[in-house]
């Protein structure tokens, strides 16, 4: 597995992108609403390089699971996603080795990827995301 992304969550996105794009030289690759996690996203990369990006998670309204980590914690880091080729064979084996995902299958994602989630417990303290 490669990784992906690193997520942090932010009240708003509109607020915290001049410091990733003025200082820090970032860029916006992508932007949506993941209405399903009831989330609006930005993927910001490096203007040249693409493999790791960062992931600013805004929620969409007062409920959902980053709207309570929000509310719970504050802004900051959220989780790491890992790029598995193959999600459903990764999932098959975390479930065998005791670390099961949170879901039983791959669910949609933003980018139009599946993706799915380990607690914190299952991995050693870390939120971590499995996007295929």
């Amino acid at each position: 597995m490669t990784l992906d992304h690193v997520g942090i969550v932010v009240e708003s996105i509109d607020a915290v992108l001049p410091f990733y794009r003025d200082q820090l030289g970032l860029v916006v690759a992508h932007r949506e609403e993941v209405a399903s996690q009831k989330v609006r996203v930005a993927f910001l990369k490096d203007a040249a390089d693409d493999r790791a990006q960062v992931e600013l998670l805004e929620p969409m309204g007062d409920d959902g699971a980053v709207a309570k980590f929000l509310k719970n914690r504050g802004p900051g880091a959220h989780h790491v996603a890992f790029h598995a080729v193959d999600i459903a064979s990764a999932m098959t084996r975390l479930k065998q080795a005791g670390r099961p995902p949170l879901e039983d299958s791959p669910r949609p994602g933003a980018r139009g990827h599946r993706v799915c989630f380990i607690h914190p417990k299952n991995a050693h303290g870390v939120l971590v995301e499995l996007v295929g």
